[in-house]
């Protein structure tokens, strides 16, 4: 996530549309992983074939503790890269980056602290379950595990911030047509999105109670 100017992006980030939109969440058993998911469609065009956001947490995650959580992007193939912000914000919180590089797709975890060149951020981790993630002739999808996704220290020397497990929280997306400049990698520049969108996203929803053994069946 690379970009040679501040000042160029914050101009980009200024002409693009964005969407602001609350609680249009709904619930979706994914019968390949078997998670239940609160998934978000995205749009990122005028037409009728969105991005999926989606989220899964396990049914016992408490407030003001850091959780595991599943995430799941699915993307038709002219979408050229996804992030997802858990902090409902480009700024000062964890930034999923998934795209396709050519039959694999790659994921990362980004921080940025101006609007400008997210740096890779090692404090989430992913691993990439085999089942929920293909690329096809109309769509690329990931399903991963994330650590350290949930909970973040947003800025040095503050307190830790938690993605509240049963209630709803601010999330953000962008997207853009244009691939990465080197997709095969999972620290790749990306060009400037062409669009972003804000809402609420439902965590309640999202609970699986047998989360753990879901995660090792899916790594397995």
């Amino acid at each position: 996530m690379r970009w040679t100017s501040s000042v160029l992006w914050a101009a980009a980030a200024a002409m693009v549309g964005v969407d602001s939109v609350a609680g249009q969440t709904t619930t979706v058993l994914d019968r390949e992983t078997g998670f239940t998911f609160s998934s978000y469609a995205g749009k990122y065009n005028l037409g009728t074939n969105p991005i999926q956001l989606r989220v899964a947490v396990p049914s016992d995650a408490r407030s003001n503790e850091a959780y595991d959580a599943v995430v799941q992007i699915v993307a038709p193939r002219e979408v050229g890269w996804v992030g997802l912000a858990w902090g409902g914000g480009m700024t000062f919180n964890p930034l999923t980056v998934a795209y396709a590089g050519g039959q694999n797709v790659m994921i990362s975890s980004r921080w940025a602290t101006q609007h400008a060149a997210p740096a890779m951020y090692n404090g989430a981790s992913f691993q990439v379950f085999r089942t929920g993630t293909r690329v096809n002739g109309t769509h690329w999808q990931i399903t991963a595990k994330c650590t350290g996704c949930t909970s973040y220290q947003a800025r040095s020397g503050g307190g830790t911030t938690y993605v509240r497990p049963q209630a709803m929280n601010r999330l953000a997306f962008a997207s853009a047509r244009q691939g990465p400049s080197q997709p095969v990698s999972n620290t790749s520049a990306i060009p400037y999105h062409d669009v972003h969108q804000y809402w609420n996203h439902d965590f309640s929803a999202a609970g699986n109670p047998n989360f753990a053994a879901l995660v090792q069946r899916n790594l397995g």
